[in-house]
């Protein structure tokens, strides 16, 4: 599994012109799932997701999680990440899990982590024409792949 996290004031999804979800100050979090992940990626991810001390504290130093700082989570499928960029200039989505696989580890991603955080976290829709908007706060964005916990 891999993800983007990125520290937001604000986050949505519109999909075909309607806003299906939007978030203020927590995190946008695009997900990529590969062939290969399962339970113990998505509980690794979670745990650390909701643990990484990148919000400020009262002295402006980033201290504080997600968790800590009350923010919220919107989380959008993008099989893109799991692109292998090794040969040519085509990526290929080869290492991306199919729908019957994704799907529903997307979903209990999204559960779990609504758990850890005490709220219902926003979601956009698995294989729709999505239009992601939001205002990066920071910049703060971290990329973390569950099979490289370095």
């Amino acid at each position: 599994m891999r993800a983007v996290i990125q520290r937001v004031s604000t986050a949505s999804v519109t999909i075909g012109g309607s806003v299906k979800s939007s978030v203020g100050p927590g995190l946008m979090i695009l997900l990529g799932i590969g062939r290969e992940d399962g339970a113990e990626d998505i509980d690794w991810l979670v745990r650390k997701i909701a643990a990484m001390r990148i919000f400020d504290d009262c002295d402006g130093v980033m201290n504080r999680s997600v968790v800590e700082a009350g923010g919220e989570a919107l989380v959008v499928s993008q099989f893109t990440l799991m692109a292998s960029t090794k040969k040519g200039n085509r990526p290929s989505y080869i290492g991306a899990a199919g729908h019957e696989l994704a799907i529903p580890l997307y979903e209990s991603f999204c559960s779990a982590l609504s758990k850890v955080l005490g709220r219902e976290v926003a979601t956009g829709e698995f294989g729709a024409d999505m239009k992601v908007s939001l205002v990066n706060d920071g910049p703060v964005t971290i990329c973390i792949d569950t099979k490289r916990k370095e």
